[in-house]
C-alpha cells in the first residue's frame, strides 16, 4: 500500500466499504471533529468554519476536539485509531499530509494507509510578516540584514512539519542566508509573541494575524502564493520580490479513519462541498486569506499525492529530519 498512489489505494478503500446500510442511520449522534493544532491557530479557523454547517446539514452536532502538539502529529495519531464508523473525523492540511511523512523520522500515522480522503476545503498561502518595529519593510530588505549578521535574527515559525516552518527553511536555502528559526506549538501563539515583540519576523498563516495585520499591529511583508491575495492586492509576493518561483501554499481538508464505509465518506463529502459553497463561508474563508478549494475524495487524494512529491524530495533535499 506504502507505493501505490493515494488515488490507488482510496480506491481500493472504496470497493471494500461501498455497501449503503451505514449511510441510512448515519450519523445517530454527534460527531467528533478533531483538529491537531491548538486553538485559535489558522486550521482551527478552518475547522469552526465549515463544523457549524455540517452540523446543519448533518442534523448532528459537530464537536471541536484540538489536539495540539508536534505539528499535529499527536492529533494525527489519536484520529488514526479512532473507530471507522463516520464519527470521528480529522482536520487536515499539506504540512500533515505531504511534510511530516518524510520530515518525521517516526510520526506514527502513515496518511495513505491509516486515513481516507474526504475532502478539500480551502487554500493559503504562508505569509512573511513582521512586528510593526521591525526594521526590514521588503524581502530584500530582510536578506540584507540576515547577511550582515547570520544567524543572529529570530525568525518566527509554526512547529516543524507545517508549512510554515519549511517556508522558513526554503527561504534560507533560497536567499542564500542563514537565521535562527523559533518554532511555537501553533500559529496563535507565534501571531501573540509576533504582537508582543518577542520574536520580530515570521513566516506564518493570516487566519490568526489578519485583524492585527488591519489594525495595524502587525505588518505584512510579502505573501508566498503564485500570486496576490485578493484581499491584500497591496502586498507583493515572494516571488516578484527578489525570489522567482518562491511558494508555498497550504491545502486544508478532512479525513476519516482508514475503513470508514465509503457510503459514509461520500455523504460528509456532499455536505462539505455544500458547506463551502455558502456565501458566507466563503467570505469568512475570504477574511482569513484564504480561497475555497473544493474536490470529490478522489481528487482530495491526488492533491495529496501531488503535494507530496513537491515537499517531500525538498524535505530530503534540505536534510531535515525531526527524531
Amino acid at each position: 500500500m506504502r507505493h501505490l498512489s493515494f488515488l490507488a489505494a482510496w480506491a481500493l478503500t472504496v470497493a471494500a466499504t461501498c455497501g449503503t446500510g451505514s449511510a441510512q442511520t448515519y450519523p445517530s449522534r454527534p460527531i467528533t471533529l478533531i483538529v491537531p493544532f491548538p486553538a485559535g491557530g489558522g486550521v482551527d479557523a478552518v475547522a469552526r468554519i465549515v463544523a457549524g454547517k455540517l452540523a446543519a446539514g448533518l442534523g448532528q452536532q459537530v464537536i471541536i476536539d484540538n489536539r495540539g502538539g508536534v505539528a499535529g502529529v499527536i492529533g494525527m495519531r489519536v484520529a488514526a485509531k479512532a473507530p471507522p464508523d463516520g464519527y470521528t473525523v480529522v482536520m487536515a492540511h499539506t504540512g500533515i499530509t505531504a511534510i511530516n511523512p518524510t520530515l518525521y523520522a517516526n510520526p506514527g500515522y502513515d496518511p495513505r494507509r491509516d486515513f481516507t480522503p474526504i475532502g478539500l476545503i480551502s487554500t493559503t498561502p504562508i505569509v512573511l510578516m513582521a512586528n510593526t518595529a521591525f526594521p526590514a519593510r521588503t524581502v530584500t530588505d530582510l536578506i540584507a540584514l540576515a547577511k550582515r549578521e547570520p544567524g543572529k535574527l529570530n525568525v518566527g515559525t509554526p512547529p516543524p512539519g507545517t508549512g510554515g516552518f519549511l517556508s522558513a527553511e526554503l527561504f534560507k536555502a533560497t536567499a542564500g542566508i542563514d537565521f535562527t528559526t523559533v518554532t511555537y506549538k501553533g500559529t496563535g501563539p507565534l501571531t501573540n509573541d509576533l504582537i508582543g515583540g518577542h520574536v520580530p519576523i515570521a513566516f506564518n498563516v493570516l487566519a490568526p494575524a489578519m485583524g492585527n495585520i488591519d489594525a495595524g499591529n502587525l505588518r505584512a511583508i510579502a505573501t508566498a502564493g503564485p500570486t496576490r491575495l485578493s484581499l491584500m492586492q497591496d502586498i507583493p509576493t515572494i516571488a516578484e520580490s527578489g525570489l522567482p518561483g518562491f511558494e508555498a501554499v497550504l491545502h486544508y481538508g478532512l479525513m476519516a479513519p482508514a475503513g470508514t464505509p465509503a457510503s459514509i465518506v461520500m455523504r460528509l463529502n456532499a455536505e462539505l462541498q455544500r458547506a463551502v459553497q455558502l456565501d458566507d463561508v466563503r467570505t469568512r474563508i475570504a477574511a482569513d486569506g484564504g480561497d475555497v478549494l473544493t474536490s470529490t475524495p478522489e481528487e482530495y487524494a491526488a492533491d495529496i499525492d501531488r503535494e507530496e512529491r513537491k515537499w517531500g524530495p525538498l524535505v530530503r533535499k534540505l536534510g531535515l529530519k525531526v527524531e
